[in-house]
């Protein structure tokens, strides 16, 4: 299960905790593409969704900066996990199964569709929401929310006046 986890949010978690029960053993995997910015480094992200997905014995979690389907190939797993959102996440992760299958035609992907609770989170709308000082706790963890606000600050309330 590949993503970027900037930051982790709860709709990450329904997911990796969906897939466990359908799956033995569950890879996360946290990507890192030095071409991005991210507001966690890759060590951070990697360590939060480690805390997060620590009680479940069947999911590891592993940092990667490669082609997924090189780390697919390394752990001999055979399918890729992808949760979809709406039919835009639908659309765009479409494209790199057809990418990946080319690469590795043994390697599958299943698509997860997100729960219902989790439909609207986007990491950009909840990292603007901690800038607005607006309240995440639904949409991450604590500690995750906690870190957001460390990193990203919130908006004074007196903030513009004289």
């Amino acid at each position: 299960m590949p993503g970027s986890f900037d930051p982790p949010t709860n709709g990450h978690l329904n997911l990796v905790e969906r897939a466990r029960k359908i799956f033995d053993e569950v890879y996360v995997v946290v990507a890192h593409n030095s071409q991005k910015t991210y507001t966690f480094d890759a060590d951070e992200r990697l360590e939060l969704m480690k805390t997060l997905t620590r009680q479940w014995s069947n999911v590891h979690v592993h940092l990667w900066e490669r082609m997924i389907v090189e780390f697919a190939q390394q752990v001999d797993a055979r399918v890729m996990i992808r949760g979809v959102r709406a039919l835009s996440d639908f659309s765009y992760e479409f494209e790199l199964s057809m990418l990946n299958k080319g690469l590795d035609p043994e390697i599958e992907t299943v698509f997860l569709p997100t729960d219902a609770r989790y439909f609207v989170l986007r990491s950009s709308a909840i990292k603007e929401l901690v800038r607005l000082g607006g309240d995440v706790s639904a949409m991450v963890p604590a500690v995750v929310e906690q870190r957001l606000r460390e990193v990203i600050g919130v908006v004074s309330s007196v903030a513009g006046r004289g």
